[in-house]
């Protein structure tokens, strides 16, 4: 098992580079409608939700969940206009799950619209919210919001979980590119983001036990940092982490002395916006893993000392 000051460390360093960039979570209401707008919410979104995940393991220090608080509060004051913006992209686009979607994480948080959450209940009686056509991982993403949002999942997470790619258990050397994504992201889904590790049905469970610890090495040796993270975290979802101590030294390693984490190799330059915009996921999710890693490990510490 792999140092958790280690771990820990690189979710600290993580949030420090997400304050000092906190401008980058920007929304850009003079683009594209439909898309230079609402896909614009999407990194505030994730922030929102993997600060809600420190919250809730309760492993952060007294200053990484002082910088957590405040970031949340920035993006739902600044870059959402106490969540008025929100507001304008459902006017923009009504069936648009995007709002909703980053919505609920600061909704679970303590933040209130009221004009966002009428508009939710209204589209949710809608057959056309039901039936937009998602991949199978977002649309079990999106039924799983809605309960936990209150309302009735449609359609059923039951129903939904067997369409996934992970759930049908692929060849694992076709695991690549963009499936590697919809695999991390069902068991986000399955696992509510790490609170139910037993979400995972045991097939799948059994499944990622054998093959993610190939993953977690091919990945690495690929420089992989964003895709390595997500794996890092899955690994964290599962009922018996590993916490593999190469993999985390590796990717410990590949964090930038300022706590940025790159996408893929090395950092890269350029314009700062731009840069921010390949380089915040990859650090949220260095964010993200280190705090299931580290909650995983005290928990394995606290069982070997009982």
């Amino acid at each position: 098992m792999t140092d958790t000051r280690l771990m820990h460390t690189v979710g600290v360093r993580a949030l420090q580079w997400l304050w000092a960039h906190r401008d980058g979570f920007r929304l850009e209401p003079d683009g594209d409608p439909e898309e230079g707008f609402l896909e614009r919410f999407k990194p505030v979104g994730e922030l929102a939700l993997i600060c809600g995940v420190l919250f809730r393991e309760g492993v952060a220090g007294s200053q990484q969940a002082e910088l957590a608080r405040r970031l949340v509060d920035h993006t739902w004051r600044h870059t959402l206009d106490g969540g008025r913006m929100l507001v304008r992209g459902q006017r923009i686009e009504p069936l648009s799950p995007i709002p909703f979607e980053v919505y609920l994480p600061y909704k679970e948080l303590g933040y209130s619209e009221p004009e966002v959450e009428r508009a939710t209940v209204l589209y949710h009686r809608l057959g056309s919210w039901g039936s937009i056509e998602l991949a199978p991982t977002r649309r079990l993403g999106l039924s799983a919001f809605q309960r936990r949002f209150g309302l009735t999942p449609r359609p059923p997470e039951a129903d939904l979980a067997g369409a996934t790619w992970l759930a049908r258990t692929p060849e694992p050397w076709t695991v690549g590119g963009r499936i590697a994504y919809d695999i991390t992201h069902a068991v986000f889904h399955l696992t509510d983001w790490g609170a139910n590790p037993d979400g995972l049905p045991p097939d799948i469970a059994d499944y990622l036990a054998t093959w993610l610890p190939v993953w977690i090495d091919d990945w690495s040796d690929l420089k992989r940092w964003d895709l390595l993270g997500e794996l890092l975290v899955v690994d964290a979802c599962l009922p018996r982490p590993t916490l593999d101590e190469r993999a985390w030294a590796d990717f410990a390693a590949a964090q930038q002395p300022d706590g940025a984490m790159p996408a893929v190799r090395g950092m890269p330059e350029g314009d700062p916006d731009e840069v921010f915009d390949i380089v915040y996921h990859p650090t949220l999710v260095a964010a993200f893993a280190s705090v299931l890693a580290t909650s995983r490990a005290l928990t394995a510490l606290a069982h070997a000392s009982s």
